[in-house]
């Protein structure tokens, strides 16, 4: 499986104020980079705290690039996954909708409840972990299910995990021309951080977009 990491940080690595809402930290140049990617992978992941605070679609931008994925023989939209551990996934969310498949990955530790109602929303369960979602065992169950591709779009929490387990092969930064501050605020990879072994990751572009930089990275070369 090809799982790529996408994120839009400020210049001093931040990806949202303190209070944890969305701020504009890219243009419109760089959102067309996303929908590129999104195009091109056969899922979109986030993290729960990015689903409670954005209500995000995930889906395609672009009708043409959506065209192109049905003649391509692909759905016009790439799957949505959400890692939820405790299964707080609102059943009327956007990322419930019928414009793509949707799955949402608890741990056992996830109410029953939570789960009866998300399944009669028309969400695909993924049951991986005890207490948190274990990720490598949720990204085996997605690539049986035929997803060979993953674009992972945040929160940090997830970032760090995916990270800290090893399940990334590149990361692309747009680092914007803004400074949001706070030591509360989240960072592209937040959890418990590295003391040692700081997981190593080579620079392989660097692209001016809107106002700041892309950075890409490989991950362990």
């Amino acid at each position: 499986m090809d799982i790529v990491v996408n994120v839009a940080m400020s210049a001093d690595g931040k990806l949202s104020s303190r209070r944890r809402e969305q701020i504009k930290i890219s243009g419109p140049e760089d959102f067309d980079r996303v929908d590129r990617i999104r195009r091109e992978v056969d899922a979109v992941v986030v993290g729960i705290g990015t689903v409670l605070a954005d209500d995000p679609h995930l889906t395609l931008d672009d009708p043409e690039r959506q065209q192109q994925r049905r003649e391509n023989g692909r759905p016009p939209n790439p799957a949505r996954v959400v890692v939820d551990s405790r299964g707080r996934t609102p059943p009327d969310g956007r990322i419930c909708d019928d414009a793509a498949p949707t799955y949402v990955v608890v741990s056992s530790a996830a109410p029953d409840e939570r789960r009866e109602a998300l399944a009669e929303a028309g969400v695909e369960l993924i049951v991986a972990g005890e207490e948190r979602v274990d990720l490598p065992t949720a990204f085996d169950a997605l690539e049986a299910a035929g997803i060979n591709s993953l674009l992972v779009e945040g929160g940090g929490e997830l970032i760090f995990s995916v990270i800290e387990d090893g399940v990334i092969d590149r990361l692309t930064v747009f680092v914007g021309s803004l400074v949001i501050g706070g030591r509360d605020a989240p960072t592209l990879a937040d959890g418990e951080g590295f003391v040692e072994d700081f997981p190593a990751l080579s620079l392989t572009a660097v692209d001016r977009v809107d106002d700041g930089v892309v950075l890409s990275y490989v991950v362990g070369e």
